[in-house]
């Protein structure tokens, strides 16, 4: 098994880094902050519009968190600085969406989800004025 990372790892380095801690945190905040915008493309190829899901907002928060605390462990004043208030918007983005959702209206006739202020269901048609 020496000999294979020897191969992978010459002189116990990884792509010329010697990996730490650290290192694999860095590096999983890249991970999940640059799949947010892979999610993203998902969602609006799925649903024929631009669609910013939930799972975007938490990538962005996790991701963030993971290079926040890359910065400070190494104490980069520019990393500090490029994601210490990044949560603000995330979070608020993420209780603007739950909000949104708790107040569409489910249709009695069929279970679409429509609108609060629709007035007829895009699914059946039947009138949502009783719903209110």
């Amino acid at each position: 098994m020496d000999w294979l990372m020897n191969l992978l790892a010459p002189g116990g380095k990884f792509l010329g880094v010697e990996w730490h801690w650290w290192e694999v945190v860095g590096w999983m905040g890249n991970i999940l902050f640059t799949s947010r915008f892979f999610v993203q493309w998902w969602a609006t190829e799925k649903h024929k519009r631009v669609v910013v899901p939930d799972a975007f907002w938490w990538l962005s928060l996790s991701g963030s968190g993971c290079l926040l605390a890359y910065g400070v462990s190494r104490r980069d004043s520019v990393f500090i600085f490029a994601y210490l208030f990044t949560w603000i918007p995330y979070i608020r983005n993420l209780i603007i969406g739950h909000r949104a959702k708790k107040a569409l209206l489910d249709c009695a006739g069929c279970g679409t989800q429509c609108a609060p202020t629709a007035k007829f269901c895009s699914g059946c048609g039947v009138s949502l004025a009783f719903l209110r």
